[in-house]
């Protein structure tokens, strides 16, 4: 929001390659925008921004790199927070429920925007979450960005291979092939188009993904053994993860 206004809380799941990417710095200032602060895994990326004043206060519950490390303990306003005040449910002052915006990445997002980053296209485990969902669920505006292609795979598929991130917390999605908003979000979109944004269906996009990348290979399951289960961030099992 433009400075002097109301307050804009922004979390990036990949601040670094992002912020290299658009040039938030320039663009914030050309545009007056400041945020009240940023929050989550703490890079260069988000220091450099903070620095450069678009930020009053980083919420750090994770340091990432050497910058992040050294602005903590330079800077009174870079706070160290717990994972629970971070993101549990159950705490009403939880951090993600004050986000504004929270941008995320994916491996693979699906028609429906579900998305997947617990297994590869492969159906091997990639790692853990961290907060995807839970800031994906907090947020006020929730965006995941991700190419089409990657490594000859689509990332835009009919449906994931694991379900990390419920469809209906994702409220749009980013791509080199045009943006998607979720259907039931048309206010957003209207104001999307108003904005001179052009928007494309998901269909479209996996679609697309599908063209460039051929049919999709899909793990083969061994011998029927779940290796891991999927558990939302208020504990219910959303998906399972089979042996490959």
């Amino acid at each position: 929001m433009p400075s002097g206004g109301p307050s804009s809380v922004v979390r990036w799941s990949r601040p670094l390659a992002w912020s290299s990417f658009v040039r938030p710095i320039a663009i914030m200032a050309e545009r007056g925008v400041a945020g009240s602060f940023a929050a989550g895994g703490i890079t260069a990326g988000i220091v450099r921004m903070f620095d450069a004043g678009l930020f009053r206060a980083l919420m750090d519950v994770q340091a990432f790199d050497i910058y992040a490390v050294d602005s903590f303990r330079r800077s009174p306003t870079h706070q160290s927070m717990s994972a629970s005040m971070y993101a549990n449910p159950h705490n009403r002052g939880c951090v993600v429920n004050r986000i504004d915006a929270s941008i995320l990445g994916a491996a693979e997002i699906d028609r429906t925007f579900n998305v997947n980053v617990t297994t590869g296209t492969d159906g091997i485990i990639l790692g853990g979450s961290g907060g995807h969902a839970d800031t994906a669920a907090g947020a006020s505006l929730t965006l995941i960005t991700t190419q089409l292609v990657a490594r000859s795979h689509a990332k835009v598929v009919d449906h994931v291979t694991t379900v990390t991130t419920p469809g209906e917390t994702v409220d749009v999605v980013v791509t080199d092939g045009g943006v998607a908003v979720n259907p039931g979000r048309p206010e957003l979109a209207d104001r999307l188009r108003a904005a001179g944004i052009p928007l494309v269906g998901i269909d479209d996009l996996a679609a697309e993904a599908r063209r460039r990348a051929g049919a999709p290979a899909r793990p083969r399951a061994a011998d029927g053994r779940i290796v891991a289960v999927v558990e939302y961030r208020d504990g219910t099992v959303i998906d399972m993860v089979p042996a490959v």
